[in-house]
């Protein structure tokens, strides 16, 4: 993509979605730190179905810990790998006590330490809670980046660095939350619905599915 179409492509999202959110339900920083670890490899529509009952029950990491790792794994069972995203949410909360006054820390580096949060948890957390210019690389984004020509590459960490360099500063700090939207809604992984895409103008993509 040129930065033409770049700077286009972006315009018409903004224009569609001016003030896009996280699909996910939070009222804290804490809520979405642990709504975010939990989404690893589910929706968002099952991680909020287990967070309805767990958030009213335990909603910081000293009642999460009161809970104990059994009774966690109770409200969090219906969503995939529970039991170790209930091990790691533990261990977080543990460390969020004993390092950081029982608080969600601001850094990257401090972030990532916590179990269970790589970069992808911390750049949404960054950027949702924060308001950092970060690009959280998840399934969504990862595909429509390579596919619209928007930032090719092989890995996450590539695609990010991309985003990062090509996206306008003016769309950078809600620049994620419009790809991974496009990209669960329109741009679908096994048929991408180009006929009902404001922005298939400004993609690379060749072989656009015509209406059916």
């Amino acid at each position: 993509m040129t930065p033409r179409a770049i700077e286009s492509f972006f315009a018409t999202l903004k224009a569609a979605n001016p003030t896009p959110v996280s699909e996910l339900e939070y009222s804290s920083v804490f809520e979405l730190l642990v709504a975010v670890l939990l989404s690893a490899q589910a929706t968002d529509v099952s991680v909020n179905k287990a967070t309805r009952r767990l958030f009213p029950i335990a909603n910081t990491p000293q009642s999460i810990l009161a809970l104990g790792q059994n009774r966690l794994e109770g409200y969090i069972k219906t969503i995939g790998l529970f039991r170790s995203k209930a091990k790691h949410l533990i261990q977080t909360c543990q460390m969020l006590i004993e390092q950081h006054g029982g608080e969600v820390p601001r850094s990257r580096e401090a972030l990532e330490t916590l179990p269970g949060v790589g970069r992808k948890t911390a750049n949404v957390v960054l950027n949702v809670a924060f308001g950092e210019a970060t690009m959280a690389v998840d399934t969504h984004l990862f595909r429509v980046a390579n596919r619209t020509g928007l930032a090719v590459g092989k890995t996450p960490y590539e695609v990010e660095m991309g985003l990062l360099q090509r996206v306008p500063k003016a769309y950078l700090t809600d620049a994620h939350h419009w790809l991974i939207l496009h990209g669960r809604y329109i741009c679908q992984a096994r048929k991408p619905l180009c006929w009902q895409c404001g922005v298939s103008a400004c993609c690379d993509f060749q072989d656009k599915t015509p209406r059916p």
